[in-house]
C-alpha cells in the first residue's frame, strides 16, 4: 500500500498498473504537501490514519 497526494490519483494508477500492481491500496491525502506547516501535516495524517492502518491490515491488494 502506498499513501500520496491527490495530485497523483491519475498517475498512482497508471505507475501501479505498469509495475503489476493494479490491485494495491493507496490512500491519498489533500494536496499540496511541500508548503504545509507541521500541525497541518500532523492533521492530513491524523486524517488518514484508520484508512492506512486499515488497508495494510485487510491483506488485500
Amino acid at each position: 500500500m502506498f499513501v500520496a497526494s491527490a495530485e497523483f490519483v491519475d498517475a498512482a494508477a497508471t505507475q501501479a498498473a505498469a509495475l503489476g500492481f493494479s490491485e494495491i491500496a493507496r490512500v491519498f491525502t489533500p494536496h499540496p504537501i511541500q508548503d504545509r506547516t507541521d500541525d497541518e501535516m500532523r492533521a492530513y495524517a491524523d486524517a488518514a490514519f484508520d484508512e492506512i492502518v486499515a488497508a495494510v491490515t485487510s491483506g488485500g491488494g
